[in-house]
């Protein structure tokens, strides 16, 4: 008798590693890419609306991603088992790339980016609630300090203080949501298939809003969007792997060396120097980032030493 035919087999994610250092590691790689996709993203803000050059980006990423979504491909990933959840993290990504764009128009780089990494204090508590991750009193401390220092960059109630402030912060909560996602999926999800939804979500929605705001786009724009997508799917798919190694706790402070990027690139490309209070403030959000970290490294030890089985059972 015909034996039947085989199935291929479905793609699977890989098993989380505990290895935070790895995640790091790759945390830190993904802020060169991030941090040059906004640097070139501020660059086009003076000729395209913030709409159009989020969709050259997001059209970018879509056509990279496009063998994954051809049901023939070897590459072939849009099998799911969290698809709302996917379509959820689509949308929050779409949301904090729109925003920090918008910010971006009227911001300088510095100022954007370290509003922007308020972030890990949304992470803090969004990880109590989605992750079931343990935050201690001290770890609260460090996020408190955190929001201090973005009180200090920001000088709400002051001449300097610009209403596009609220951009990055809306941008970076829904970064902090994208984040969390992330992690709950990264268990059960292949990167690639993560990579593709975000892809085929965000262009959509934003093909729909594009025309409204449409700018003919000339030779020189469409290749520094190029420039954009390709990095930014660069960091988003570095992202997507870290948090297979490490909690969102452990890795979001270490975004904030994406501050140091952007700001040598904001002042190669447009003379911006950060002002005393900018820098006093990133550097306080720095100390409670990485204060935070040394505190979860600590406790994920104890637990590790606590739950340690016997070598001699």
């Amino acid at each position: 008798m015909p034996l039947p035919a085989k199935k291929p087999p479905a793609r699977t994610a890989p098993a989380r590693a505990d290895r935070p250092f790895r995640g790091i590691a790759l945390i830190l790689a993904s802020t060169v890419f991030l941090g040059s996709s906004d640097v070139t993203s501020k660059y086009l803000s003076a000729t395209l609306p913030s709409t159009e050059i989020a969709w050259i980006r997001f059209l970018v990423f879509a056509l990279i991603m496009f063998p994954a979504m051809l049901p023939g491909s070897p590459l072939y990933a849009l099998q799911t088992r969290r698809p709302g959840l996917q379509v959820v993290r689509g949308v929050a990504l779409l949301a904090s790339s729109l925003f920090f764009i918008s910010g971006l128009r009227f911001l300088p780089m510095a100022e954007a980016s370290a509003t922007s990494f308020v972030s890990p204090l949304f992470v803090t508590a969004l990880s109590i609630v989605f992750l079931g991750e343990s935050v201690g009193v001290r770890r609260w401390l460090a996020t408190a300090v955190g929001l201090i220092g973005v009180l200090i960059v920001l000088r709400p109630g002051s001449s300097a203080f610009h209403p596009a402030a609220f951009f990055p912060i809306v941008s970076a909560l829904a970064w902090a949501c994208t984040l969390i996602m992330t992690r709950m999926m990264s268990g059960t999800e292949h990167a690639i298939t993560t990579m593709t939804y975000s892809a085929i979500v965000g262009l959509g929605i934003l093909s729909a809003l594009v025309p409204f705001v449409w700018v003919h786009p000339s030779w020189h724009d469409i290749f520094f969007g190029i420039v954009v997508g390709i990095a930014s799917t660069a960091g988003q798919w570095i992202v997507v792997l870290a948090f297979r190694y490490a909690d969102a706790s452990v890795l979001a402070p270490f975004s904030y060396t994406q501050l140091l990027w952007v700001s040598i690139l904001g002042f190669i490309v447009f003379g911006e120097v950060p002002d005393v209070w900018t820098v006093t403030g990133a550097a306080i959000i720095v100390a409670s980032g990485l204060y935070t970290a040394h505190r979860e490294r600590l406790r994920r030890s104890e637990v590790l030493v606590q739950s340690e089985p016997s070598p001699n059972p």
